[in-house]
């Protein structure tokens, strides 16, 4: 069993000078694309329930489907609550086998933050599991405006919670189709000379490859959240399977031929956060 929590594949990052991929999964067959593509790269990987795949599957499902995978991996496999916002639903994610908690408070005040995140980091270590926070609010595209972070407020922030990383906003934005913009790299100097805690970054999909490569291997960033490009990747790879043949109807064979591109597009993706 390769069942993994974020501290224990993020602190080896950290010291080696490379980056996990936290890749948002929607179901079943993505997920087996996922860990496909981390045992042919030989890298860990960090499985991701956000609020869309929780609309669709319930928590105690999606950790029992995270876990099982996990249990027959070559790789380190992280189940990981991405975007949770209550402590309800973050206690419901530790009680389904979660091993990897993320409460995002980063939307309410800096002291309400501090105090309801360290109180989900405290529950998350007494589960056995990390905790993901974030401090300054990352946008999302063509919706809500990012509110960047500020590095004194991020390394009280640091302390005060016991957090095992830190979702900071330098740039990044959610669901960004292209990669055209990039992230501010003096303000993660700033906010990591502050910290040692390991950086995360959200809306990793509008983030040049060259600048992910670049600050997996001389940064504290070690982890990116990636989602968009692949979930582009599989709706191409659908699309194609269901229009190829205008008489197959077996969704199971339709899905099928979606795991190849989708495993090769993931492939893509982790190759860019390997050390030197």
């Amino acid at each position: 069993m390769t069942l993994a929590t974020l501290s224990e594949v993020l602190q080896p990052a950290l010291k080696g000078g490379y980056a996990v991929a936290g890749l948002v999964t929607l179901g079943w067959e993505d997920m087996c694309a996922y860990v496909a593509a981390a045992e042919a790269e030989g890298v860990p990987v960090i499985l991701q329930a956000g609020p869309s795949c929780r609309e669709h599957t319930p928590l105690p499902i999606l950790g029992k489907m995270f876990r099982h995978l996990a249990e027959t991996a070559s790789v380190p496999v992280v189940a990981h609550l991405d975007h949770g916002y209550t402590e309800e639903e973050c206690r419901m994610a530790a009680d389904s086998g979660f091993t990897s908690i993320m409460f995002d408070g980063s939307r309410k005040s800096l002291a309400q933050n501090i105090a309801e995140t360290a109180a989900i980091a405290e529950m998350a270590h007494a589960a056995g599991a990390s905790c993901e926070g974030e401090i300054g609010f990352v946008g999302y595209s063509g919706g809500e405006t990012s509110a960047g972070t500020d590095p004194e407020e991020a390394a009280q922030f640091a302390r005060q919670t016991g957090i095992d990383a830190m979702a900071i906003s330098v740039g990044n934005v959610h669901l960004q189709q292209d990669k055209e913009g990039g992230l501010d790299e003096p303000r993660i100097r700033a906010i990591e000379a502050l910290t040692d805690v390991p950086l995360v970054i959200h809306g990793g999909s509008g983030v040049p490859v060259a600048q992910r490569t670049a600050l997996a291997r001389g940064s504290s960033i070690c982890k990116f959240n990636i989602g968009t490009e692949l979930r582009m990747a599989f709706g191409q790879a659908l699309r194609e399977a269901v229009t190829c043949d205008p008489g197959r109807f077996d969704r199971v064979q339709i899905l099928k031929d979606t795991h190849d591109p989708v495993e090769a597009a993931a492939r893509r993706v982790l190759k860019a956060f390997k050390p030197a």
